[in-house]
Protein backbone atom coordinates (compact mmCIF):
# COMPACT_ATOMS: atom_id res chain seq x y z
CA UNK A 1 0.00 0.00 0.00
CA UNK A 2 1.24 3.58 -0.67
CA UNK A 3 2.64 5.95 2.00
CA UNK A 4 0.66 8.69 2.92
CA UNK A 5 2.42 11.99 4.39
CA UNK A 6 0.89 13.39 7.68
CA UNK A 7 0.31 17.36 6.94
CA UNK A 8 3.79 18.11 9.53
CA UNK A 9 5.42 15.81 6.78
CA UNK A 10 4.75 18.32 4.15
CA UNK A 11 5.25 21.51 5.87
CA UNK A 12 8.55 21.86 4.81
CA UNK A 13 9.09 23.94 1.64
CA UNK A 14 12.06 26.66 0.37
CA UNK A 15 11.13 30.52 0.11
CA UNK A 16 10.52 31.77 -3.59
CA UNK A 17 14.39 33.82 -2.66
CA UNK A 18 15.78 30.34 -1.58
CA UNK A 19 14.25 28.72 -4.72
CA UNK A 20 16.20 31.09 -6.70
CA UNK A 21 19.41 30.47 -5.21
CA UNK A 22 19.51 27.27 -5.51
CA UNK A 23 17.89 27.55 -9.17
CA UNK A 24 21.21 29.21 -10.10
CA UNK A 25 23.50 26.14 -8.26
CA UNK A 26 21.84 23.60 -9.83
CA UNK A 27 22.00 25.51 -13.33
CA UNK A 28 25.73 25.91 -12.50
CA UNK A 29 26.34 22.28 -12.24
CA UNK A 30 23.96 21.58 -15.39
CA UNK A 31 21.09 20.09 -13.25
CA UNK A 32 22.61 18.31 -10.49
CA UNK A 33 22.83 19.28 -6.92
CA UNK A 34 25.72 17.91 -5.42
CA UNK A 35 26.14 15.77 -2.41
CA UNK A 36 27.67 18.47 -0.21
CA UNK A 37 24.89 20.90 -0.79
CA UNK A 38 22.62 18.15 0.14
CA UNK A 39 23.86 17.70 3.05
CA UNK A 40 24.38 21.39 4.05
CA UNK A 41 20.85 21.73 3.64
CA UNK A 42 19.61 18.88 5.81
CA UNK A 43 21.96 20.72 8.98
CA UNK A 44 20.95 24.42 7.49
CA UNK A 45 16.87 23.13 7.83
CA UNK A 46 17.15 20.63 10.26
CA UNK A 47 15.28 18.46 7.32
CA UNK A 48 15.54 14.76 6.27
CA UNK A 49 17.05 13.80 2.75
CA UNK A 50 13.12 13.27 1.32
CA UNK A 51 11.97 16.81 2.68
CA UNK A 52 14.72 18.48 1.64
CA UNK A 53 13.96 16.25 -2.35
CA UNK A 54 10.21 16.94 -2.06
CA UNK A 55 11.18 20.82 -1.18
CA UNK A 56 13.51 21.18 -4.82
CA UNK A 57 10.57 19.78 -6.89
CA UNK A 58 9.45 23.17 -7.95
CA UNK A 59 12.98 24.22 -8.54
CA UNK A 60 13.25 21.08 -11.34
CA UNK A 61 10.16 22.36 -12.58
CA UNK A 62 11.53 25.65 -13.22
CA UNK A 63 13.43 23.84 -15.86
CA UNK A 64 10.68 22.68 -18.26
CA UNK A 65 10.39 23.97 -21.60
CA UNK A 66 6.34 23.16 -22.20
CA UNK A 67 4.76 25.37 -24.60
CA UNK A 68 2.05 22.86 -25.84
CA UNK A 69 0.38 21.59 -22.32
CA UNK A 70 1.35 24.68 -20.39
CA UNK A 71 2.07 21.73 -17.50
CA UNK A 72 5.35 21.63 -16.29
CA UNK A 73 6.81 18.77 -14.37
CA UNK A 74 9.93 18.38 -12.20
CA UNK A 75 11.69 15.44 -11.04
CA UNK A 76 14.73 14.84 -9.20
CA UNK A 77 16.89 11.60 -8.91
CA UNK A 78 18.16 10.51 -5.73
CA UNK A 79 21.11 8.46 -6.27
CA UNK A 80 24.40 7.23 -5.25
CA UNK A 81 27.76 7.86 -7.90
CA UNK A 82 30.76 5.44 -7.79
CA UNK A 83 32.29 6.77 -4.23
CA UNK A 84 29.35 6.40 -2.71
CA UNK A 85 28.14 9.80 -2.18
CA UNK A 86 24.39 10.85 -2.48
CA UNK A 87 23.51 13.60 -5.35
CA UNK A 88 19.75 14.85 -6.51
CA UNK A 89 19.82 14.96 -10.13
CA UNK A 90 17.29 17.30 -11.68
CA UNK A 91 14.94 16.71 -14.44
CA UNK A 92 11.86 18.66 -16.51
CA UNK A 93 9.39 17.86 -19.44
CA UNK A 94 10.63 19.46 -22.66
CA UNK A 95 8.09 19.31 -25.64
CA UNK A 96 8.63 20.24 -29.06
CA UNK A 97 6.20 22.49 -30.79
CA UNK A 98 4.42 21.62 -33.76
CA UNK A 99 5.49 18.31 -33.25
CA UNK A 100 4.18 14.81 -32.77
CA UNK A 101 3.23 14.30 -28.84
CA UNK A 102 5.56 10.92 -28.98
CA UNK A 103 8.49 12.98 -29.04
CA UNK A 104 8.20 14.92 -25.59
CA UNK A 105 11.00 14.42 -23.18
CA UNK A 106 9.16 13.37 -19.87
CA UNK A 107 10.63 15.03 -16.59
CA UNK A 108 11.28 11.40 -15.19
CA UNK A 109 12.94 10.73 -18.15
CA UNK A 110 14.73 14.06 -18.25
CA UNK A 111 16.41 13.26 -14.39
CA UNK A 112 16.79 9.37 -15.27
CA UNK A 113 19.13 10.30 -18.27
CA UNK A 114 20.79 13.04 -16.23
CA UNK A 115 21.76 10.56 -13.56
CA UNK A 116 23.08 8.46 -15.88
CA UNK A 117 25.00 10.47 -18.27
CA UNK A 118 26.53 12.17 -15.02
CA UNK A 119 27.59 8.86 -13.41
CA UNK A 120 25.29 7.20 -11.24
CA UNK A 121 25.64 3.67 -10.23
CA UNK A 122 22.69 3.01 -8.06
CA UNK A 123 18.95 4.97 -7.87
CA UNK A 124 17.59 5.23 -4.56
CA UNK A 125 14.72 7.40 -4.31
CA UNK A 126 12.84 9.54 -7.44
CA UNK A 127 10.76 12.65 -6.50
CA UNK A 128 7.99 13.79 -9.04
CA UNK A 129 6.64 16.65 -8.64
CA UNK A 130 2.76 15.11 -10.34
CA UNK A 131 1.66 11.39 -10.24
CA UNK A 132 3.95 9.42 -13.19
CA UNK A 133 2.08 8.45 -16.36
CA UNK A 134 2.04 4.36 -18.20
CA UNK A 135 5.33 6.18 -20.33
CA UNK A 136 7.50 6.94 -17.65
CA UNK A 137 6.54 3.95 -15.31
CA UNK A 138 7.41 1.98 -18.24
CA UNK A 139 10.89 3.77 -18.52
CA UNK A 140 11.78 3.40 -14.87
CA UNK A 141 10.85 -0.88 -15.51
CA UNK A 142 14.09 -0.95 -17.29
CA UNK A 143 16.08 -0.05 -14.52
CA UNK A 144 18.67 -1.86 -12.22
CA UNK A 145 17.22 -0.37 -9.66
CA UNK A 146 13.57 -0.64 -10.41
CA UNK A 147 12.27 -3.18 -7.85
CA UNK A 148 13.69 -1.27 -4.83
CA UNK A 149 13.76 2.42 -5.15
CA UNK A 150 11.22 4.06 -3.63
CA UNK A 151 8.87 6.91 -5.77
CA UNK A 152 8.06 10.18 -3.76
CA UNK A 153 4.94 12.44 -4.41
CA UNK A 154 4.81 15.12 -2.85
CA UNK A 155 1.98 13.77 -0.26
CA UNK A 156 2.88 9.64 -1.05
CA UNK A 157 5.07 7.17 -1.53
CA UNK A 158 5.41 4.03 -4.03
CA UNK A 159 7.47 1.39 -5.24
CA UNK A 160 7.19 0.68 -8.88
CA UNK A 161 5.64 -2.58 -8.47
CA UNK A 162 2.37 -0.48 -7.09
CA UNK A 163 2.13 1.70 -9.84
CA UNK A 164 3.31 -1.00 -12.67
CA UNK A 165 1.46 -4.32 -11.77
CA UNK A 166 2.50 -7.27 -14.08
CA UNK A 167 5.14 -5.32 -15.70
CA UNK A 168 6.89 -5.82 -19.34
CA UNK A 169 10.44 -5.62 -18.90
CA UNK A 170 13.98 -6.69 -20.31
CA UNK A 171 13.51 -10.25 -19.19
CA UNK A 172 11.02 -10.45 -21.64
CA UNK A 173 12.67 -9.89 -24.65
CA UNK A 174 15.32 -12.00 -23.08
CA UNK A 175 17.87 -9.63 -21.90
CA UNK A 176 19.31 -9.92 -18.34
CA UNK A 177 21.20 -6.21 -18.56
CA UNK A 178 19.26 -3.07 -17.86
CA UNK A 179 19.84 0.77 -17.89
CA UNK A 180 22.46 1.30 -14.97
CA UNK A 181 23.53 -2.25 -15.57
CA UNK A 182 24.78 -2.92 -19.37
CA UNK A 183 26.25 -5.42 -21.04
CA UNK A 184 30.19 -5.45 -21.19
CA UNK A 185 31.24 -3.24 -24.25
CA UNK A 186 32.72 -6.04 -26.42
CA UNK A 187 33.28 -2.97 -29.05
CA UNK A 188 34.71 -0.03 -30.53
CA UNK A 189 34.15 1.87 -33.72
CA UNK A 190 36.31 2.08 -36.72
CA UNK A 191 37.24 5.68 -36.14
CA UNK A 192 38.25 8.79 -38.05
CA UNK A 193 40.81 11.34 -36.81
CA UNK A 194 38.33 14.30 -36.86
CA UNK A 195 35.77 12.90 -34.56
CA UNK A 196 35.30 14.31 -30.98
CA UNK A 197 36.48 11.58 -28.65
CA UNK A 198 33.71 12.49 -26.12
CA UNK A 199 30.97 11.78 -28.21
CA UNK A 200 32.50 8.43 -29.65
CA UNK A 201 32.65 7.02 -25.89
CA UNK A 202 29.45 8.35 -25.29
CA UNK A 203 27.84 6.59 -28.49
CA UNK A 204 29.55 3.15 -27.16
CA UNK A 205 27.81 4.03 -23.62
CA UNK A 206 24.67 4.01 -24.92
CA UNK A 207 21.85 0.98 -24.09
CA UNK A 208 20.85 -0.21 -26.99
CA UNK A 209 20.50 -4.25 -26.34
CA UNK A 210 17.77 -4.15 -28.61
CA UNK A 211 18.48 -2.06 -31.81
CA UNK A 212 22.87 -2.36 -31.03
CA UNK A 213 22.69 1.13 -32.17
CA UNK A 214 25.12 2.42 -30.29
CA UNK A 215 24.09 6.17 -30.87
CA UNK A 216 25.13 9.65 -29.52
CA UNK A 217 24.65 13.36 -30.16
CA UNK A 218 26.72 16.44 -29.23
CA UNK A 219 25.53 20.10 -29.53
CA UNK A 220 27.93 22.73 -29.65
CA UNK A 221 27.49 25.95 -28.44
CA UNK A 222 28.87 29.31 -29.17
CA UNK A 223 29.86 30.35 -25.50
CA UNK A 224 28.60 27.50 -22.93
CA UNK A 225 30.84 24.36 -24.20
CA UNK A 226 29.56 21.00 -25.44
CA UNK A 227 26.46 19.14 -24.48
CA UNK A 228 26.29 15.14 -24.88
CA UNK A 229 23.37 12.82 -25.23
CA UNK A 230 23.04 9.09 -25.62
CA UNK A 231 20.62 6.62 -26.72
CA UNK A 232 18.82 4.67 -24.19
CA UNK A 233 16.33 1.90 -25.26
CA UNK A 234 13.26 0.33 -23.56
CA UNK A 235 12.05 -3.18 -23.95
CA UNK A 236 8.37 -1.54 -24.36
CA UNK A 237 10.31 0.49 -27.23
CA UNK A 238 8.22 3.34 -27.40
CA UNK A 239 9.42 4.79 -24.07
CA UNK A 240 12.55 4.58 -25.69
CA UNK A 241 14.98 8.21 -25.36
CA UNK A 242 16.58 9.48 -28.29
CA UNK A 243 20.27 10.49 -28.37
CA UNK A 244 19.32 14.17 -29.27
CA UNK A 245 16.37 13.86 -27.18
CA UNK A 246 19.14 13.22 -24.26
CA UNK A 247 21.29 16.16 -25.31
CA UNK A 248 18.41 18.63 -25.67
CA UNK A 249 17.46 17.79 -22.15
CA UNK A 250 20.94 18.27 -20.58
CA UNK A 251 21.22 21.98 -22.23
CA UNK A 252 17.96 22.66 -20.62
CA UNK A 253 19.15 21.73 -17.80
CA UNK A 254 22.16 24.26 -17.91
CA UNK A 255 19.07 26.81 -18.63
CA UNK A 256 19.94 27.29 -22.32
CA UNK A 257 17.73 27.33 -24.96
CA UNK A 258 17.36 25.83 -28.15
CA UNK A 259 17.91 28.80 -30.39
CA UNK A 260 20.38 30.05 -33.01
CA UNK A 261 21.82 32.59 -30.55
CA UNK A 262 23.07 29.65 -28.43
CA UNK A 263 23.14 26.51 -30.89
CA UNK A 264 26.52 26.11 -32.98
CA UNK A 265 26.25 23.00 -34.50
CA UNK A 266 24.33 19.28 -33.39
CA UNK A 267 26.02 16.04 -35.22
CA UNK A 268 24.79 12.65 -34.94
CA UNK A 269 26.73 9.28 -34.26
CA UNK A 270 25.44 6.41 -35.37
CA UNK A 271 26.73 2.72 -36.19
CA UNK A 272 26.61 1.64 -39.63
CA UNK A 273 24.00 -1.13 -40.29
CA UNK A 274 21.86 -0.53 -37.25
CA UNK A 275 21.35 3.44 -37.87
CA UNK A 276 17.38 3.81 -36.67
CA UNK A 277 17.85 8.03 -35.39
CA UNK A 278 17.82 10.23 -38.37
CA UNK A 279 14.82 10.33 -39.10
CA UNK A 280 13.44 11.26 -35.25
CA UNK A 281 16.41 13.76 -35.04
CA UNK A 282 15.13 15.46 -37.99
CA UNK A 283 11.52 15.78 -36.63
CA UNK A 284 12.98 16.96 -33.24
CA UNK A 285 15.08 19.53 -35.02
CA UNK A 286 11.95 20.87 -37.24
CA UNK A 287 11.11 22.76 -34.09
CA UNK A 288 14.29 24.82 -34.91
CA UNK A 289 14.87 25.73 -38.69
CA UNK A 290 16.82 28.29 -37.78
CA UNK A 291 19.28 26.11 -36.11
CA UNK A 292 22.25 24.32 -38.21
CA UNK A 293 21.29 21.77 -40.39
CA UNK A 294 22.45 18.17 -38.80
CA UNK A 295 25.40 16.55 -39.20
CA UNK A 296 25.08 12.51 -38.99
CA UNK A 297 28.11 10.15 -39.54
CA UNK A 298 28.21 6.17 -39.84
CA UNK A 299 30.86 4.74 -38.43
CA UNK A 300 31.32 0.68 -38.21
CA UNK A 301 32.06 -1.44 -35.13
CA UNK A 302 34.64 -3.87 -34.13
CA UNK A 303 35.20 -6.16 -31.92
CA UNK A 304 38.18 -4.98 -29.08
CA UNK A 305 41.58 -6.20 -29.60
CA UNK A 306 42.35 -8.77 -27.13
CA UNK A 307 45.35 -7.20 -24.76
CA UNK A 308 48.05 -9.80 -24.60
Amino acid sequence: MPTTLTQAGTAFSFSAEQQQQLYLIIKHHVGILPSSDVAALCKQYDQPVDAILRACLPIAAQFAVAPISQFFVGAIVCGLDSQGELHFYFGANVEFSQQALSLVVHAEQSAINNAWLNGAKKIVKIAISDAPCGYCRQFMNELADAQSFDILLPKQQFKLAELLPCAFGPNDLGNVYSLFNPAPQQHQFVTRAELDAKLLDCALSAYVPYSENYSAVKISTFNNGDFYGCYAENAAYSPSLSPLQSAISQLHLAGLLMNKEVVQGIELLQTQGKENQLSVSQAVLASYPELPVLQSISLALCIKPTVV
